[in-house]
């Protein structure tokens, strides 16, 4: 996790399957500059480590996915490919994902947090997470001594996010969600595709969608950072869209196989 070193207020940041916290900081250095002291960007570790196994038979590489630094083969630590959680072919399991909450519900019990960013993998964690804050009571394990263990967030920033399969996100996202969220879509993502964001975007009753050109990535352009920086600070905001290359539907607007 990255270190607090400031009143700023603070944006949990979750990276996407098979990159990492020092991975994922990196490729967001132009963001991590452009918000400067206003937020501080915490960057956290998911808690399951990747073996090659796991990133190989789905047709996706290391490139696809944002991670080309990383290695499973690698002893260094910055280097290690992680996951919320694993998947099948299916995408149908969501194996460790209970261990991932356990895990981000004892940062959030220590630290407050104004919102949360996230990407691919980590987008579809974020929103539940959003999601789940509101109504914890959908996972006992998640309370703290009977009570949550942070208030909801402000904001959610969803980047290539999708909904998360199985029970325990169904029960989660049953009422929806109501937490600002922004989902920030690529029209070229091959990975995640606008089809399967539109189902996360359909349970987010708070929901902003703004499309960029690309594909799989966290878009990085001026127009992109100064955009997010205004969003971040301002979530219910009428912040102007990030360009004209962009199409955004406003908040009263109504294939990642690895990732999934």
């Amino acid at each position: 996790m990255s270190e607090s070193a400031s009143s700023a207020p603070k944006v949990l940041v979750l990276h996407g399957y098979s990159q990492n916290a020092s991975i994922f900081s990196k490729r967001l250095a132009a963001l991590r500059k452009s918000v400067g002291k206003d937020i501080e960007l915490v960057f956290v570790d998911a808690p399951h480590v990747l073996e090659p196994v796991d990133l190989t038979g789905h047709g996706t590489t290391l490139d696809m996915l944002g991670a080309s630094e990383a290695s499973a083969a690698s002893e260094d630590p910055a280097l290690k490919p992680r996951g919320w959680y694993k998947t099948d072919l299916t995408r149908t399991r969501t194996d460790g994902l209970e261990e991932s909450l356990a895990h981000l519900r004892d940062i959030l019990r220590t630290q407050s947090f104004e919102g949360i960013f996230g990407f691919s993998q980590g987008a579809a964690m974020a929103a539940l997470l959003a999601a789940l804050l509101e109504r914890p009571h959908h996972h006992p394990p998640f309370l703290v001594d009977g009570v949550p263990p942070h208030p909801p967030f402000r904001f959610c920033i969803a980047v290539s996010g999708f909904k998360v399969a199985g029970p325990l996100s169904a029960a989660v996202f049953s009422e929806g969600y109501a937490t600002p969220t922004l989902h920030v879509l690529g029209k070229n993502d091959i990975l995640v595709v606008e089809e399967r964001s539109r189902v996360l975007i359909n349970v987010s009753a708070g929901k902003r969608v703004v499309e960029h050109e690309g594909g799989h990535f966290v878009p990085s352009k001026a127009s992109w950072r100064a955009f997010l920086r205004a969003y971040m600070l301002d979530p219910t905001g009428d912040i102007p869209g990030p360009g004209p290359s962009s199409i955004s539907q406003p908040g009263s607007g109504a294939v990642t196989p690895l990732a999934g």
